[in-house]
């Protein structure tokens, strides 16, 4: 009830001038925080010279973005634009052949980079699971991924295997492991999907081809084999209308997007502030929630660019690969808090989906999140925070279930009904606010410190109380609101398209 209800536009203008307010108020707090500490003999590390003539210094305390556009921009450029141009003559020579070549083109991308033993472990891994595939049996796949997977996330294994690897340069340990868990995702997909096929099984090749395209090799997303095969098997390929121009549009907001980042670096120093949780704690509590805030936003363009680049060179290569992770500036509900949605897709289809079914049954939906968190942690790699990290986000997710079938009894479902749509709306809007900031400090764990998460949680939630968390839970519920608005806007899109297409 609500989702289609509407609001007054005096309100929802009220709702947006609180938000505007409230967002540039905190950011000017970050603002002078970063301004007036660049100095600061605690940041020396993760504040670097930037532009002299501006007097501003960067913030390089993320490590992903420094190596993209310093020790790893000329390999991406070459690596990519390659493939794009060969990519390109397949398609135009040899569509039918064009996986093969792509796969080519992967495996010698690999071995120059790598080198050959890289290459043999990774193959290796492919054979052990491609044998596993033959049996038919999904539990036998799931046993063998899962163990795969562990040998590259669990000590000592993973460095066993990564010893193998002679010499040495930067970027060797985040390729490394890059490209064999996410190699490791794709053969999983890979054997389930061969158990289902109902005669015969794929071949090695299909695997091969599947495994080495490049784009998606090291950093993903991760495309389940059933969509890559179909895709990459169609030998008429044909663009669709104004296809080329979302491409081009899409490759300028990814440029666009990078050049805002680095803007931004120079201004807001957003990564290493909360490093130092002395300084930090001298923050306002409106400037310490829009930090929190900020460096959720920040690691959600990071993927957004990263995802929006490969992507752009996948849809070159007439595929459809998994969408951009949804803004989290858009969410309010956990069951849609992902920064990877090739990762998202894979566990929902395999795991979550496969044991929830339809998320109606507290029992089986507690099992589904809690299997499907336990190999996110395997992903991510075991240890003290992804523990954490994964239990909080696993009670999110069944908490939202559990609240929801409460209120759907007898007496709370009779009392929503007596209420108007707006109201319904109103209400629904309070509790998502709360949601919504769950997510933030559930999330934040993760991407800065244990530390900063709870030192974030107890000036919001104790030490602010009541000024401070009544301010902020009613700025946020203004800006669920303004989420509710867009989302009744294209629920109502949908519905007049789907009228269309039944006229027509």
């Amino acid at each position: 009830m609500g989702v289609k209800a509407m609001l007054p536009s005096y309100e929802l203008g009220f709702y947006a001038l609180v938000v505007t307010c409230a967002v540039l108020y905190s950011g000017s707090g970050i603002f002078e925080a970063s301004r007036d500490n660049m100095n600061r003999k605690a940041f020396r590390d993760g504040i670097k010279p930037g532009w002299h003539y501006f007097g501003r210094k960067m913030d390089v305390a993320d490590f992903e973005w420094v190596m993209w556009f310093t020790s790893f921009r000329n390999v991406i450029i070459f690596a990519l634009s390659g493939h794009v141009l060969f990519g390109k003559i397949c398609s135009m020579t040899v569509p039918q052949h064009r996986a093969v070549m792509y796969m080519i083109y992967g495996v010698l991308a690999v071995l120059g980079s790598m080198g050959p033993v890289y290459l043999m472990i990774i193959l290796s891994h492919c054979l052990v699971l491609y044998s596993v595939a033959l049996a038919k049996q999904k539990w036998l796949c799931y046993v063998a991924g899962l163990g795969c997977l562990a040998s590259f996330k669990v000590e000592p294994f993973g460095s066993w295997q990564s010893g193998f690897v002679t010499g040495a340069f930067d970027l060797q340990d985040v390729l490394f492991y890059g490209g064999c868990t996410f190699t490791i995702m794709r053969c999983m997909s890979f054997a389930l999907e061969s158990s289902e096929k109902e005669e015969g099984i794929y071949s090695i090749f299909d695997l091969l081809k599947y495994n080495f395209y490049l784009p998606f090799f090291f950093f993903g997303p991760v495309m389940t084999f059933d969509q890559f095969h179909a895709q990459v098997s169609t030998r008429e390929l044909r663009r669709k209308d104004d296809e080329m121009r979302n491409i081009r549009v899409n490759a300028l907001l990814h440029v666009g997007a990078i050049v805002a980042v680095d803007i931004f670096f120079h201004f807001f120093y957003i990564l290493t502030l909360p490093s130092d949780l002395k300084f930090v704690n001298r923050l306002s509590d409106w400037s310490l929630a829009g930090l929190a805030y900020s460096n959720l936003v920040y690691d959600w363009v990071k993927a957004a660019v990263m995802f929006g680049v490969i992507n752009t060179i996948a849809r070159l290569d007439h595929l459809d690969p998994p969408q951009p992770p949804k803004c989290i500036t858009m969410l309010y509900i956990f069951a849609e808090t992902h920064f990877d949605r090739g990762i998202n897709d894979w566990l929902c289809k395999y795991v979550y989906d496969h044991i929830g079914e339809n998320h109606d049954n507290v029992l089986k939906e507690l099992v589904a999140s809690t299997s499907t968190f336990a190999i996110t942690t395997l992903w991510l790699g075991p240890c003290q925070v992804v523990y954490i990290w994964s239990l909080f986000n696993c009670f999110g997710l069944n908490f939202e279930l559990w609240v929801q079938k409460f209120f759907q009894l007898g007496p709370f479902a009779k009392l929503e009904a007596k209420l108007s749509g707006a109201m319904s709306r109103r209400i629904r809007a309070a509790f998502g606010a709360v949601n919504f900031w769950a997510i933030v400090l559930y999330n934040i764990l993760a991407l800065n410190s244990l530390e900063f998460a709870l030192l974030v949680t107890k000036r919001l939630l104790v030490m602010g109380f009541p000024v401070s968390t009544l301010s902020i839970w009613f700025i946020t519920y203004c800006g669920v609101q303004l989420i509710k608005e867009r989302e009744r806007i294209l629920a109502i899109g949908e519905e007049e398209k789907g009228d269309k297409a039944k006229v027509e």
